[in-house]
């Protein structure tokens, strides 16, 4: 899985692992480690919401064009810098 964010300009892209959780199958404390950083438990809401867990293997980071060389700061799972 790839996820690139937030914008055009200021990109950070993850490529790693994900697995995908229903509302009712997530694991307790990734839920409520969700709810608190957010302010908001998607598990209180009606209807169903999917959890989506990456693991990075990769990330790349940069701001506009002329970064865009040499941006791998993670490979393999491993911080580069």
């Amino acid at each position: 899985m790839r996820l690139a964010l937030p914008d055009t300009f200021d990109v950070v892209l993850l490529q790693g692992e994900a697995e995908c959780f229903l509302d009712q199958d997530v694991p307790g404390d990734a839920a409520e480690a969700f709810a608190t950083k957010f302010g908001w438990d998607p598990r209180a809401e009606e209807g169903p919401f999917l959890y989506v867990r990456v693991v990075p293997k990769s990330v790349r980071a940069w701001r506009g064009e002329p970064e865009l060389r040499g941006r791998v700061i993670m490979r393999d799972g491993t911080w580069l810098e």
